[in-house]
């Protein structure tokens, strides 16, 4: 490889984000609208190893083996091992520029994932199909699959492996990233705790939302919890995101991303 090319990995938004139910081993079952956002992304490219073995460089906040690339590789050589892929790894470190902050609500780590598995089969020629890649992905996240998709906007559902593009012409975004890293299991749990009863009204109203342009549902005044079921158990587990709530204003996922659309 003489060059070294630079892969962008967009963030995303959940334009809306219901809980509609709970499978036997706990996972929760969402309603979602995924739209890419690439005003925001994070940057990948390789580089030559200095020393043999898998290497990731970047800002990160987890150990090696919690990092979603690290992940992404080890489930990728586990399921399809190849001289290709192995040969390549010893010979190249992955660097990520990071912009995505952690823990917003954003899907940047599934990003990064989603982008390393990408460059990889196109890099060390390993030819795999985008469905081989989105299995290697279900291992390494449940976003990881929209990202992968390629499409500008999904109707997102079961735990977040379930895509269907959604034909629209998003708004134009603005987005505040307060310096707030809200842990998604967290989150979740005190979903579960005070707020796990409403899955039958919150699928009905996300039966609605599923057929509504992103531009519509933003413009249809909606409070900001009824789009986003986690945005209270997210104000619980963390109030000092109480600082940065304003009218107007959604929340992206688990936190702690709050955007706006510009119609």
């Amino acid at each position: 490889m003489t060059s070294h090319k630079i892969y962008d990995a967009p963030s995303k938004l959940n334009i809306f984000l219901k809980i509609v139910g709970r499978r036997e081993d706990g996972y929760h079952l969402i309603s979602s609208r995924f739209v890419r956002y690439d005003a925001l992304r994070d940057k990948l490219w390789f580089e030559n190893a200095s020393a043999k073995g898998f290497d990731i460089v970047g800002d990160f906040n987890c150990p090696i083996e919690n990092n979603s690339i690290y992940r992404a590789f080890t489930q990728l050589g586990r399921i399809y091992p190849s001289k290709e892929l192995f040969d390549f790894a010893a010979a190249y470190k992955v660097i990520v520029y990071k912009q995505i902050p952690s823990g917003a609500g954003l899907g940047g780590a599934s990003s990064d994932a989603a982008t390393f598995l990408m460059m990889i089969n196109e890099a060390a020629g390993l030819k795999l199909s985008n469905e081989e890649l989105t299995r290697v992905g279900a291992k390494v996240g449940a976003d990881v699959a929209f990202f992968l998709s390629g499409y500008a906007a999904a109707n997102v559902s079961g735990i977040g492996e379930r895509i269907e593009p959604f034909s629209e012409i998003t708004p134009r975004f603005t987005l505040k990233t307060p310096p707030i890293l809200c842990e998604t299991p967290k989150v979740y749990q005190t979903f579960r705790l005070n707020y796990g009863d409403r899955a039958q009204s919150n699928a009905r109203l996300a039966d609605r939302l599923l057929t509504m342009t992103s531009a519509d549902i933003l413009r249809a005044e909606y409070e900001a919890q009824d789009l986003n079921d986690l945005l209270l158990p997210a104000l619980k587990s963390y109030p000092e995101l109480m600082e940065y709530r304003e009218d107007g204003w959604f929340l992206s996922g688990s936190g702690s991303a709050f955007f706006r659309g510009e119609l």
